[in-house]
């Protein structure tokens, strides 16, 4: 009965560091030979960033034998005259032409199997030649076997067939070290399609069904090595339709811009296709390809129709084409001011998420949490999807309104969310039986995994709910408004919680609710085990997952559901720009239903602001000493890390229970949102204390991140009001805030919750969200020190490419906190372990610097701003959007065992076992079917570290977001 939700940062690469436990062996007297270590074996993968002048390299140094490598030292040289100019993740020298790193204090092992990377920047004139000979501990390192280049040649993205029609595959692959390409598999999406053995590789199938589909082609070599090939989007269509790419389109004014036609259907004689302007701005006209002819030769080939911008217009047209037989195809243009340029590329790329061919959306519009389905962060699965993603498409529907004056797709964003994403009256239907005199019982966190069950315990005194009352007031149900976290958009664990079907099974269609994280602050993604939020015990044990988590007496079927409190401020967030665009553009009663329900939402949200058990704030040590809550005095004011609500599925058993969290987390305050629910007028909640109690939080979220900031400038991870999960007594001299104890890692553990930096972009950018609207001088405080670091430790390259800080160390804590006297924390501080050019964390960065300088007219921000939009936009561009390869060490945990107690059997909903000797993999045995599984065997066989080009949802909207900030405010 108490979920815990966490988050698995997203996004970057944790560098395994599991050292291997050796039992040495000395048999005295038996004349045994004592066991000797195996002989170290290693490779090293090496890849570079070059401007001409200069350039970066990144090693990946696998662990190729049996035992740990305990501290390392990398050698190598170079045949011409680089020069190496500064090093990360290691100690760099070199001497001539040799160059030499020993391991950094976080990275010295590497584990039997694993790997850790390291890199450099160098100068260098003429040519820059790899090394080709690399060494560890002075042993010469293999090279690692190249897998296949693998290209589906055919059919194009973005092409649309009818229903029935023959779709034609086909690839080309080519294998590396003399090995040969033995076959090539066509998928749809993980579904296999079928084989191909000999050259050219080809495979044509009619049996796709209407919708989008996501094809992909992978190669095997005659070593066991397999690649697959980018993934191409088509549409199937329920009859002849005609095509257009893309169908989102800005165009400059005095210039034009152009879309393509094609049919989905060979005709059997000629079809003409006209194109004309049906609505919207006059400014914009065919000038081109108005009549284009197609005939039973050329019908899939795509023909160009262009439109032309007049001098002076803006706003938005519809531009329809037709022809005799086929499905009509509609393209919208946006006429953009000549110096938008950056609004141009937000509807470029908008165009390229919101493609259905692309792979973002289920079919019911539900955006992936990626495009690619083997991807293992928060969600396990790419197709599962966030609350995350949802709030993230709400604001990306409230920029397109922002360019382009229509608001019928943030409206609709809204309905969505509201439809799959917020469980409904039959979702949650006892809460009519919630006692807030008493929310829930108590139940310890404990440290690990194989510590739980956690037992409840009934005697420990927990506080009351202050606020259920006045939402039920407010709102006339008993329901409450907030997003679950998790959910497997295409069912592929097959509980299928259809809305008020509970575990409707696998063969129920549409989204299923999910839950994953329940075991304390050490149970990271990999030691997880899925179960659904409705448990009725049709799948798992005896009493279906509750006795892995809770231990009790007996178990009674019930759901339970957990909100990321992140994602909802964020959905507010993002309601609210909605407003003041709307508005500005004289169409605020546009989306006035919809802000309404955002100001209910936030209302709701305040339960992010309570002790978990509702006990007072401060000093709370002992689960029955700390004294339990009579009102406003249980809250922090804070955002924590997730409330929870949950009740019986029987509607005549009668209980309900709700639960804040202990637990607050730097990264996941929003002053914004907090700015909007208590001043701005249409985001002001109806209960009696809402606004009001917003109002509090803002000033205290202001605090709280002058009460981390690192003497360098960075935020620190945060606080608890219960220690370990349990209110145990921290260490002594720990230091406080309004007496919440510092934690360095709030949360989880595994890896450290502070360490991301995306944290500290996503962060930093909602306070210069608040600053830009308001000027406030406390967040401006913030502020001036966090961007002074930050730029600090950015490098834009000569060419444009960049690095920004990507893991980071801290040591020291703050000063207990005095609000009147706010200490400097010159104890506290925070180092750079390593850097990466990730592209969405780099998008909230820019947004960060973009806010910042409209407001404060900082120069360094604004110029550094526009280079890490130019630079990704310049280097990092394929045909699904904007993304760059990550090398995933990490994926070696795929054998992790999962913790099951011992005697303890049940079953997935496919059949998968669940006992003592589960693993990772063993209990999602769909992934052995992913086209992309191949590159996990022979990683978990020695192989390379697999390298994927993942197509986030929230980073590719985030990169358009920071386009659109950018062109509003710097452009």
């Amino acid at each position: 009965m108490h979920p815990s939700r966490r988050r698995r940062v997203r996004g970057r690469l944790w560098t395994a560091t599991l050292a291997a436990l050796a039992l040495p062996l000395t048999m005295l007297g038996t004349g045994t030979t004592p066991a000797q270590a195996a002989a170290l074996q290693c490779s090293v993968d090496y890849t570079t960033n070059d401007w001409g002048s200069g350039f970066t390299a990144d090693l990946t140094l696998t662990n190729r034998g049996s035992d740990a490598i305990n501290g390392w030292t990398l050698t190598y040289g170079y045949a011409g005259n680089q020069k190496l100019t500064s090093g990360w993740n290691g100690t760099w020298s070199q001497s001539g032409q040799s160059v030499t790193v020993h391991n950094a204090a976080f990275n010295g092992t590497i584990a039997a199997g694993a790997a850790v990377s390291t890199g450099a920047q160098f100068t260098y004139s003429g040519t820059n030649t790899a090394p080709t000979s690399f060494a560890i501990n002075g042993t010469t390192c293999a090279g690692a076997h190249q897998p296949p280049l693998t290209v589906l040649t055919s059919p194009t993205a973005g092409a649309i067939y009818s229903q029935g029609q023959a779709v034609p595959l086909a690839a080309t692959a080519a294998a590396a070290d003399n090995a040969t390409v033995s076959k090539v598999e066509f998928y749809d999406d993980t579904t296999l399609l079928g084989t191909d053995t000999s050259a050219p590789y080809t495979l044509s199938t009619s049996s796709l069904s209407v919708g989008s589909h996501s094809l992909v082609a992978k190669a095997y070599d005659s070593l066991g090595a397999s690649g697959a090939s980018t993934p191409v989007g088509i549409t199937v269509a329920a009859g002849p339709a005609l095509v257009a790419s893309p169908t989102q389109l800005g165009v400059q004014q005095g210039t034009s811009g152009t879309f393509s036609l094609a049919l989905s259907a060979q005709p059997s004689g000629t079809v003409t296709v006209s194109t004309a302007r049906t609505d919207g701005a006059t400014g914009l006209s065919v000038t081109g390809g108005a009549a284009l002819t197609f005939t039973s030769a050329n019908w899939s080939t795509p023909q160009n129709v262009t439109v032309t911008a007049d001098a002076s217009g803006t706003g938005t047209a519809t531009f329809t084409s037709t022809a005799t037989g086929y499905a009509k195809a509609t393209v919208t243009v946006t006429e953009l001011a000549a110096s938008k340029t950056y609004d141009a590329r937000f509807l470029d790329l908008y165009g390229k998420i919101t493609n259905p061919a692309n792979g973002y959306f289920s079919p019911e519009g539900i955006p992936y949490h990626s495009v690619e389905t083997l991807i293992v962060e928060a969600p396990d699965q790419g197709h599962e999807t966030t609350s995350e993603a949802y709030s993230y498409l709400l604001w990306l529907q409230a920029m397109y309104g922002k360019v382009t004056g229509d608001w019928s797709k943030f409206n609709g964003a809204w309905d969505l969310m509201e439809k799959y994403m917020i469980p409904t009256h039959a979702d949650q239907p006892t809460n009519s039986f919630y006692t807030a005199s008493k929310p829930a019982t108590y139940a310890p966190e404990l440290d690990t995994p194989n510590e739980y069950p956690a037992k409840l315990d009934p005697a420990v005194p927990v506080g009351s709910d202050p606020i259920a009352g006045e939402l039920k007031s407010a709102y006339g149900t008993d329901d409450v408004y907030g997003m679950h976290w998790l959910q497997d958009v295409d069912n592929a664990y097959g509980y299928g919680n259809e809305p008020g079907k509970c575990e409707a099974g696998p063969t129920a269609t549409g989204p299923s609710y999910l839950n994953t994280f329940q075991r304390g602050a050490q149970e990271s993604v990999w030691e997880t085990v899925p179960q659904p939020t409705c448990d009725s015990f049709t799948y798992g044990g005896r009493n279906g997952y509750l006795d892995l988590f809770t231990g009790d007496s007996s178990y009674a079927k019930q759901w339970k559901y957990t909100d990321a409190p992140d994602a909802d401020a964020r959905a507010v967030q993002a309601a609210y720009w909605a407003d003041v665009w709307a508005k500005g553009q004289g169409k605020g009663s546009d989306v006035s239903a919809t802000v309404g329900k955002a100001a209910k939402m936030g209302d709701y949200l305040r339960y992010a602001m309570y002790d978990k058990y509702f006990k007072k704030i401060g000093s709370c040590v002992g689960p029955s000493t700390c004294a339990a809550g009579t009102g406003k005095d249980a809250s922090h004011y804070l955002m924590s890390w997730y409330y929870a609500w949950g009740g019986a599925t029987d509607t005549s058993a009668g209980w309900a229970w709700r639960i804040g969290s202990s637990h607050v987390h730097g990264g996941y305050q929003n002053p914004l949102a907090a700015y909007a629910l208590s001043s701005y007028a249409d985001l002001k909640p109806k209960s009696s204390t809402g606004a009001a109690d917003w109002g509090t939080s803002l000033t205290r979220q202001l605090e709280f991140y002058r009460w981390l900031q690192s003497n360098e400038g960075a935020i620190a991870g945060g606080a608890t009001n219960s220690w370990a999960g349990r209110y145990a007594t921290p260490p002594s001299g720990t230091s406080t805030f309004y007496g919440m104890y510092y934690d360095q890692q709030p949360v989880y553990h595994d890896p450290p919750s502070n360490q991301w930096f995306g944290f500290q972009a996503w962060s930093m950018e909602r306070v210069a969200e608040y600053y830009q609207q308001t000027g406030n001088a406390a967040a401006k405080t913030v502020l001036d020190k966090w961007v002074d670091w930050a730029l600090s430790k950015t490098t834009i390259n000569p060419d444009g490419s960049f690095r920004i800080p990507s893991t980071l160390q801290w040591s020291g804590q703050p000063d207990t906190w005095n609000a009147s006297t706010p200490g400097a924390n010159s104890g506290l501080h925070v180092t750079v372990a390593d850097y990466t050019d990730d592209v969405g964390v780099a998008a909230a960065y820019a947004k960060t610097l973009t806010y910042y300088a409209d407001r404060s007219g900082d120069a360094d921000a604004k110029s550094t701003a526009k280079a890490l939009l130019d630079g990704m936009w310049d280097h990092d561009q394929d045909a699904l959007g904007i993304a760059v390869p990550e090398t995933r060490a990490d994926y070696n945990r795929f054998d992790d065992t999962v913790y099951v107690p011992s005697g303890w059997t049940g079953t997935m909903p496919n059949g998968d076992a669940i006992n003592s000797s589960s693993t990772f993999a063993s209990l999602r045995s769909f992934y052995k079917s992913d086209p992309a599984w191949s590159k996990i065997e022979s990683y978990l066989a020695g192989g390379a570290a697999p390298v994927f080009t993942y197509h986030r949802f929230w980073a590719e909207a985030d990169i358009a977001l920071a386009m659109g900030s950018y062109a509003e405010l710097l452009e």
